[in-house]
């Protein structure tokens, strides 16, 4: 009676020499290459022939281990630096890339396995709940918050924002030279008194906000009023202020393009 012995499949000569080291406890990166071959080449004589494909892979690796085998016995080669060369070197490479990818290969087997336990529902919640949201009690979310609290707030984020402001950096690439000259802004301020006779300092800068444009139009209110032309009073502590021109004065009189021709 012929006795047939079954030997197990594997996936290619790597994985037939990864097994190989595993059974026989050795060190991947210190692989007895001749223990390891004479086991390869045994269990290569044993396989079914019938399958050329697959037996000429297994020949091409016992041909490498052969080589790697003789390049053993040899003097070992050295490299540019003078440190000697592993003829197994590339061999421990390619055999840790294959077992990472194996054992990853396990690791998405069973999770597939575990995927495969899990049932969901389909969401049936109806449109109009998924739509309601909660009103908002506006008492609720200001809290005791006031307004004074709020504007302590509002200086306190100015003021972390002019601090990451470098004074001299900042400005490099954007020098400007202003366009606003005083004499302009008091000739405008001028006739902005013949027209209107009283009005506020807010008014005067309803055109324009500019800070550069608010800090020159109130120089030229002093230069007015140094001149008599007009008169400034402040009913309380940082009110507006209220300017109307000087009873008696006649603005028509004063030669304004003369008198401030070399102001700027």
């Amino acid at each position: 009676m012929e006795l047939k012995v079954a030997l197990p499949v594997y996936d290619g000569p790597l994985d037939l020499l990864l097994n190989l080291i595993e059974k026989n406890k050795v060190n991947i990166f210190d692989i007895p290459i001749v223990t390891i071959t004479d086991q390869y080449l045994d269990y290569v004589r044993q396989m079914d022939r019938e399958d050329l494909s697959v037996m000429s892979e297994f020949m091409v690796m016992a041909a490498e281990l052969i080589a790697i085998k003789c390049k053993m016995l040899l003097p070992a080669e050295v490299d540019e630096e003078g440190e000697e060369i592993d003829p197994r070197a590339d061999l421990v490479a390619r055999l840790l890339e294959y077992k990472t990818y194996k054992y990853m290969s396990y690791e998405l087997r069973e999770r597939m396995k575990n995927a495969g336990k899990n049932l969901y529902k389909p969401d049936t919640t109806p449109p109009e709940v998924k739509s309601w949201r909660p009103k908002a009690d506006p008492a609720e979310l200001i809290g005791d918050l006031t307004l004074k609290k709020l504007h302590a707030v509002f200086n306190s984020v100015i003021r972390r924002q002019a601090d990451r402001v470098d004074p001299i950096r900042s400005s490099f690439g954007t020098i400007k030279k202003e366009e606003v000259r005083l004499s302009d802004r008091v000739i405008f301020v001028a006739d902005f008194a013949k027209e209107h006779g009283s009005f506020s300092f807010a008014e005067l800068l309803l055109a324009d906000n500019d800070r550069i444009v608010t800090i020159v139009t109130f120089l030229a209110v002093l230069e007015l009023m140094k001149y008599g032309i007009v008169e400034a009073s402040q009913e309380e502590i940082a009110g507006d202020i209220l300017i109307r021109v000087v009873e008696g004065a006649d603005i028509a009189s004063v030669d304004l393009e003369s008198d401030f021709e070399g102001a700027s």
